[in-house]
């Protein structure tokens, strides 16, 4: 139901001169007096998102706002401000919404992002968080989804896969890498790996009217993939092509400028794990040639 009621939505949405860049891609970019404003909403819910008895209010809150500041990052901007809203449940209220918060405000001061306002409600149901988050880019400088051209090299930052494990609580947003790279003026389109890589370069992909060639053995496997792969009877490389949550930045850059990319930013590795093709879809590279390659990924709905 996802993506189709996105894909509805954004035929039935105002097309107006002062939204840039509207539903469909990580972030909407707002036209600005000086930089463009780029802005993204995020809700958690317990029982989907997060285990509340399990985590705690505190780790739900710092995952709230490094989901929004992976968009931020996807996009190339630099964060501002947020905007966080509770629905709290009645019982706790007060306890749950100071844990959340401090949560929040940890990864805010860790990136320097003001809380600049939200609002709270009381109901019957689990604890529900959203949250708004503004970034700024210099005008036409974002990353979109849509830039992707036939020869661009495919490149994923960190590790991939078994995010359950943890990794989908504590992760670090690519905010500090993604500022370097834009230095560098190489990336060509970017998304956040949140769904999974397949779902994700297939959005990345169909964004830019292209298609993506992948070598599997050169993705990067993390370790909490190989653990997961030992109670689930999936593979390690499944689990790394569709666990989704794992935060990291998917990245075209052009064949003329991947050689300026360095293998390791500030301790993350950055891997080329494919390009980008003129036939559409996703394909595997394998020895035995080439085949189609399933888009797998988590979907809400």
């Amino acid at each position: 139901m996802e993506h189709s009621f996105i894909a509805w939505a954004k035929q039935r949405s105002s097309k107006l001169p002062q939204v840039k860049l509207g539903i469909g891609d990580d972030c909407a970019l707002l036209a600005g007096s000086a930089d463009d404003c780029v802005v993204t909403t995020d809700s958690l819910c317990d029982g989907t998102h997060f285990i509340l008895s399990e985590c705690g209010g505190r780790r739900a809150g710092r995952k709230l706002l490094g989901v929004s500041l992976s968009d931020l990052a996807s996009m190339g901007a630099t964060p501002v401000a947020a905007f966080l809203s509770l629905c709290l449940p009645r019982a706790s209220a007060g306890d749950i919404a100071a844990e959340v918060f401090e949560g929040v405000l940890e990864m805010a001061r860790e990136y320097a992002v003001a809380i600049a306002g939200g609002d709270t409600n009381v109901w019957d149901g689990p604890l529900a968080l959203h949250l708004t988050a503004i970034g700024s880019v210099a005008p036409d400088r974002a990353w979109k989804r849509s830039g992707a051209k036939t020869g661009d090299a495919i490149v994923v930052t960190g590790t991939l896969g078994g995010s359950i494990l943890g990794k989908h609580l504590d992760f670090e947003p690519r905010l500090r890498l993604a500022n370097q790279l834009a230095q560098l003026d190489i990336v060509s389109a970017a998304t956040d790996i949140s769904d999974g890589l397949g779902i994700d370069l297939l959005n990345m992909t169909v964004a830019s009217r292209c298609g993506a060639e992948v070598d599997l053995s050169r993705i990067p496997i993390s370790d909490a993939a190989r653990r997961l792969a030992e109670s689930t009877g999936r593979s390690p490389l499944d689990h790394a092509l569709g666990d989704g949550e794992d935060f990291e930045l998917l990245l075209a850059i052009p064949k003329e400028k991947v050689d300026r990319l360095p293998a390791v930013i500030g301790g993350v590795p950055l891997t080329r794990i494919g390009e980008i093709v003129g036939r559409t879809g996703l394909w595997s590279k394998e020895k035995g040639g080439v085949k189609q390659l399933p888009p797998r990924g988590y979907v809400h709905g």
